[in-house]
C-alpha cells in the first residue's frame, strides 16, 4: 500500500461492498470531495470502479489483519455495504471495530441483521430497501413530492401549499398551532428558494419545505 493511502486524511472514508448501493454510497462520497478507499473480493467490481475512485483494493474484508495492512484504521469513517451475505456483513464490522475505526456504517437486510450489525460494532445501521419502501409509498400518492424521514419519528417534506393557507401569511394561517408542523421554506415557480418568516405570504402553486413529526406532516400534507 502506498504512503499516499497510509497518510489519509481521517475525513476519508473507506466503503466496503462494491455493489450497488455501497457503489452508489462511494460514487456520491467523491462527488463531494472526500478521499475513497474501495474494498471488494469481486475483482471485475474492483476493475469497474478503479477509475473512479481515490484508491480502489481487492480483499476479504473479514480479517482485521487485512484491514489494518490496508490502513483502514486511519480512515474516520467505514461504510459497509454488503448485502446478501450476511456472514461476511457482520465480520467485516467486528473487523473493523477491532481496529478500531471511530464510525462504522452498515447496511442491514432485515431488523435481525442490523441487531447483530449493532451487536458487533455497528454505530449506524441504515436499511435501504425499507426506506426506499416507505419514500415510495409516501411519494405515489401524489401528496408529497418529496419525504425523509428520520430515525426520532421526525421528518422533513416537500409538498404543495394547500389551498386553505393560499393568500395568507404563515402567521395568519397559524399552521404550526393548528398543525403542529413549521414551514422551513417555500419555493415559487421561476423565483429563488426563501426561508420562511411569519410575513411570508402563501400563494397558489408554493411548494413548501415543512418539518415536524412523522405523523403531523403526514396529516399536513393530505390537505393538499
Amino acid at each position: 500500500m502506498s504512503d499516499n493511502l497510509r497518510s489519509s486524511h481521517h475525513d476519508g472514508v473507506v466503503v466496503i461492498g462494491l455493489g450497488r448501493f455501497g457503489g452508489a454510497v462511494a460514487e456520491s462520497l467523491v462527488r463531494l470531495g472526500h478521499e475513497v478507499l474501495g474494498i471488494d473480493e469481486n475483482a471485475d467490481l474492483v476493475q469497474q470502479w478503479a477509475e473512479r475512485l481515490t484508491h480502489v483494493v481487492q480483499a476479504d474484508t473479514t480479517n482485521s489483519d487485512t484491514l489494518r495492512r490496508l490502513g483502514v484504521h486511519e480512515f474516520g469513517r467505514a461504510v459497509v455495504g454488503i448485502g446478501t451475505d450476511v456472514e461476511a456483513s457482520v465480520l467485516t464490522v467486528l473487523a473493523l471495530s477491532e481496529i478500531d475505526v471511530p464510525d462504522i456504517w452498515a447496511k442491514a437486510m432485515t431488523t435481525k441483521h442490523g441487531r447483530i450489525l449493532e451487536r458487533t460494532g455497528a454505530h449506524h445501521v441504515v436499511y435501504p430497501e425499507a426506506a426506499m419502501g416507505e419514500r415510495v409509498a409516501h411519494l405515489v400518492t401524489g401528496k408529497m413530492i418529496d419525504f425523509i424521514e428520520f430515525d426520532d419519528g421526525f421528518a422533513i417534506v416537500k409538498t404543495r401549499a394547500p389551498r386553505e393557507v393560499t393568500g395568507r401569511t404563515l402567521a395568519e394561517s397559524g399552521l404550526r398551532s393548528r398543525y403542529g408542523v413549521t414551514v422551513v421554506g417555500v419555493k415559487r415557480p421561476r423565483t429563488d428558494f426563501t426561508y420562511a418568516k411569519p410575513e411570508t405570504r402563501i400563494e397558489a402553486g408554493d411548494i413548501l419545505i415543512v418539518s415536524g413529526s412523522t405523523r403531523l406532516v403526514e396529516k399536513f400534507a393530505a390537505l393538499t
